[in-house]
């Protein structure tokens, strides 16, 4: 009996693991998201605090111009507004937690699998070792 306990103990904690990895993995695919976001979607940046009639902004992704490099230069506050550095940040946080997460699902589901495995292997030796009558 204490085999089945340590068993299903096993796959309790098999399950965890790999609920984790679909945790850390939908938090990778949020920043994924995110970034999508920033590079993608206009915004507006304010030429002065509380401005009234802020500059429309093209994406980052989708511009013709080089506001990220030249734009300061030219007087475009789109330029200081959302700059490759934060959308960098983002998806380089997105990498550990992409492997970490990946990591601990695939630990967890093998884990689950060679349980499942050895316990039908126990049954068949048993099924194995009866007398035949």
């Amino acid at each position: 009996m204490r085999s089945r306990e340590f068993e299903l103990d096993f796959r309790d904690k098999a399950t965890k693991t790999r609920t984790w990895g679909v945790v850390l993995l939908s938090l990778a695919a949020v920043l994924w998201v995110w970034c999508a976001v920033l590079l993608t979607t206009s915004y507006q940046a304010d030429r002065k605090p509380d401005d009234k009639y802020p500059d429309d902004c093209e994406s980052r992704l989708f511009t013709d111009r080089g506001t990220a490099n030249e734009g300061e230069l030219h007087g475009d506050y789109c330029a200081q507004e959302r700059d490759w550095p934060e959308v960098l940040a983002v998806l380089g946080m997105s990498v550990p937690v992409s492997v970490a997460g990946g990591t601990l699902f695939a630990m967890g589901t093998v884990s689950r699998r060679i349980s499942s495995y050895g316990q039908a292997i126990r049954e068949l030796d048993r099924l194995g070792e009866r007398p035949k009558a």
